[in-house]
């Protein structure tokens, strides 16, 4: 579902395909519920090795993320996060599209763009590609309620799916929603012919040098 909190956008999960209909490249939102932190290694074991995951995160989110996380003193299993920050999405570039169709995620959050497999894998499963701000991993973790069950933990800590309860989650930049439309690629595109533009006029200036 979508609530309205001021002037955030807040995504809840489960995210149905209706509640991301509207949402276009650039919107800016920020995310409540259940996300998972899930790197390259699960998604090569669920798309190359067949494994299924140990968690459904069908409607939910999951975190391009290598995070910290402490035990909590005292407690038998218990975890709190300590630094979250966003690993480069194009990692999993070749992997994304199968991973959607498999696991029916409705919002993947990282860093940087994705290509054309994951723009497809958006189109066809209704789902969104988000961007996270670099830098600010001590921030995200800020919005990570509780850890709330840890899964594949022979991963070690970067690869651990890391099944965490968020509020307020963000600000994500929508890069690829569900019409498939890529924020980067289509903002290379733009940046491109201003280059080429910017190029033409400083050569008018200069075109006494031989």
């Amino acid at each position: 579902m979508i609530e309205i909190r001021g002037d955030k956008k807040v995504l809840i999960t489960p995210i149905s395909e209706e509640d991301l209909a509207d949402i276009k490249i650039g919107d800016i939102v920020w995310l409540d519920g259940e996300l998972m932190t899930c790197r390259d290694v699960a998604h090569r074991r669920l798309v190359e090795y067949g494994r299924e995951l140990p968690y459904d995160i069908k409607d939910k989110a999951i975190f391009h993320a290598g995070p910290i996380v402490r035990k909590i003193e005292g407690t038998e299993d218990d975890y709190e996060m300590v630094s979250v920050g966003p690993t480069t999405s194009m990692r999993m570039e070749k992997f994304e599209k199968e991973f959607i169709e498999e696991t029916g995620v409705r919002v993947i959050v990282g860093k940087g763009g994705m290509g054309e497999k994951t723009m497809e894998g958006c189109r066809e499963g209704k789902a969104i590609h988000c961007v996270f701000p670099a830098g600010c991993a001590v921030v995200a973790a800020t919005c990570v309620e509780e850890i709330e069950d840890a899964q594949w933990r022979d991963l070690g800590m970067p690869e651990t799916l890391w099944v965490c309860r968020i509020k307020e989650f963000g600000p994500l930049i929508v890069s690829i929603d569900t019409h498939g439309r890529n924020l980067f690629e289509e903002n290379k595109v733009v940046f491109n012919q201003r280059k080429d533009e910017a190029v033409e006029e400083i050569n008018r200036h200069v075109s006494f040098i031989k």
